[in-house]
C-alpha cells in the first residue's frame, strides 16, 4: 500500500493488522471483539437500552441478545428493567466486567503502542483524532 490508497483500502488493512495483533489479547481474556466491543461502550455508564447498546455500537439488535446472554452468562454485565419502561432493559458493566475491560483495554494499549512505535506522540494523537472523526462522521 502507498500514500495514494484509497482510505477505505488503508483503513481495511489496518483494521485487519490491528484485530490480528489484538486476538491473541481477547482470546487471553475469553473475549471475543464483538463482547469488547460492548464492554468498551458500557465503560463510560449503562446504556438506557438494549436497542441504544446496539445503535452506538452499529451492531444488529437480535444478534445483540446472544452477545450480551454471554456476557452475562460470564458476570460481565446485567440487565434490568427500564424503572419508566418495563418493555426496556438497561445494560450495564458488573464490577468484574468492569475489571475484565480494564485489563483487556490495558493490554490492547500496548499492541496498539507496540504497531505505532516508529510514530512521533502528536502523529499518534493525531491519527487518533482523525480515524474517531471517520468512524463518526455521518
Amino acid at each position: 500500500m502507498n500514500e495514494d490508497d484509497d482510505l477505505g483500502a488503508l483503513c481495511a488493512g489496518a483494521g485487519r493488522a490491528l484485530a490480528e495483533a489484538e486476538r491473541p489479547v481477547l482470546e487471553r481474556h475469553g473475549l471475543s471483539m464483538w463482547q469488547y466491543v460492548v464492554l468498551s461502550a458500557l465503560a463510560p455508564g449503562a446504556a438506557p437500552s438494549q436497542l441504544v447498546l446496539a445503535q452506538q455500537i452499529r451492531y444488529d439488535k437480535t444478534r445483540l441478545i446472544a452477545l450480551l446472554d454471554a456476557l452475562e452468562a460470564a458476570g460481565l454485565v446485567a440487565r434490568e428493567p427500564d424503572p419508566a419502561d418495563r418493555r426496556a432493559r438497561v445494560v450495564r458493566l458488573t464490577p468484574e466486567g468492569a475489571r475484565r475491560h480494564a485489563a483487556v483495554r490495558a493490554a490492547i494499549r500496548e499492541v496498539e503502542d507496540s504497531k505505532l512505535a516508529g510514530l512521533p506522540p502528536e502523529t499518534r494523537r493525531q491519527l487518533r483524532s482523525a480515524l474517531a472523526h471517520l468512524a463518526n462522521a455521518d
